[in-house]
């Protein structure tokens, strides 16, 4: 589930281990800290309450996770919000306690870990505004467990056919959905990628599934008014001639299909293009050129016969078979 998924990860980041924590690593510091600020004498402060000089020898936890040569250092790549956990850990050890890191999460990436179920556990991130559960193998995924702060949501390269469940309570303020290579088809899932379900949608990613309906969905996509940035290649409608001049005149608001900007000259091109849907067939044709084949054998040279000969002629035929 994404909630062991969740605290995994956070074992995997040490927030309560050296460097990190409220332990006596760094007990002193944080003593001389309180009594700075009129709280009682502590191990860093002497009887007369002035602050004590710090031990020359006492390493300062946030170079040893800032420090690229440290062994407690974040491996390269890892998300802002790992950075900022960490460092909560060591200047404010005491928000990242138990169930406090529930309320500074805004971002969670659980990415190729295996993940499965997308459970109840998630509401108890009451601001998590960004959630990416890329490359796992989540089929299903109910709206219910999803928070309903969320604005962004990457579920790529994962195994959803249906979005029933997730419409069924989806989060209001999502401005990014992402499905990229996924199950989904035309056309029992257009009708879920209306604003009825995503009325602040800004970006969508539907890229790598199996929509073959352009029509059908067109006419369901033109309903997201704050639509900016839709992908759609690697779908069998991609294929059809006039798909992007029909979806750039269909969606006038749009500004960038298939990561490649619209500008004002391909608005210009295209005009008047969706008012001809006869223009668009449901079918696709694909053209192979073979350029060069070896290793068959040409028999017509070894057949010269004479004229009136009642040799019998051998004919030999082959077959090329092409996988898509």
């Amino acid at each position: 589930s994404v909630s062991a998924a969740f605290w995994e990860h956070l074992r995997h980041l040490g927030l309560q281990d050296f460097p990190c924590g409220v332990g006596s690593w760094n007990k002193s510091r944080f003593n001389a800290h309180t009594s700075s600020h009129g709280g009682q004498p502590g191990l860093g402060t002497d009887a007369s309450g002035q602050e004590a000089a710090v031990l020359l020898d006492e390493e300062s936890p946030e170079a040893l996770i800032r420090d690229r040569r440290s062994p407690w250092a974040l491996p390269p790549g890892c998300s802002p919000q790992d950075q900022h956990l960490q460092e909560m850990a060591v200047l404010a050890p005491e928000l990242v306690q138990g169930s406090n890191v529930f309320q500074i999460l805004r971002s969670l990436r659980i990415v190729g870990k295996g993940v499965e179920e997308v459970d109840e556990g998630l509401l108890q991130l009451h601001h998590l505004e960004e959630l990416i559960l890329s490359a796992n193998q989540i089929s299903r995924i109910t709206s219910a467990n999803l928070p309903q702060t969320l604005k962004v949501l990457e579920l790529c390269c994962n195994a959803v056919a249906d979005l029933q469940d997730l419409c069924s309570q989806p989060p209001p303020e999502l401005q990014h959905l992402g499905l990229g290579y996924n199950r989904l088809c035309s056309p029992s899932q257009d009708k879920y990628l209306t604003a009825a379900f995503w009325p602040n949608l800004v970006s969508l990613d539907l890229s790598f599934n199996n929509f073959t309906d352009l029509l059908g969905l067109v006419s369901q996509l033109s309903s997201l008014q704050k639509l900016r940035v839709l992908v759609l290649q690697g779908n069998p409608l991609a294929l059809i001639p006039t798909y992007r001049g029909f979806l750039v005149d269909s969606l006038p608001k749009l500004s960038v299909l298939d990561d490649v900007h619209i500008g004002p000259d391909e608005r210009h091109q295209f005009h008047g293009l969706a008012r001809q849907p006869e223009l668009i067939r449901s079918e696709a044709q694909v053209v192979v050129s073979i350029g060069e084949i070896k290793g068959v054998p040409d028999p017509s040279p070894r057949q010269q016969l004479e004229v009136g000969s009642e040799a019998p002629v051998i004919t030999y035929s082959y077959c090329v078979t092409y996988e898509f």
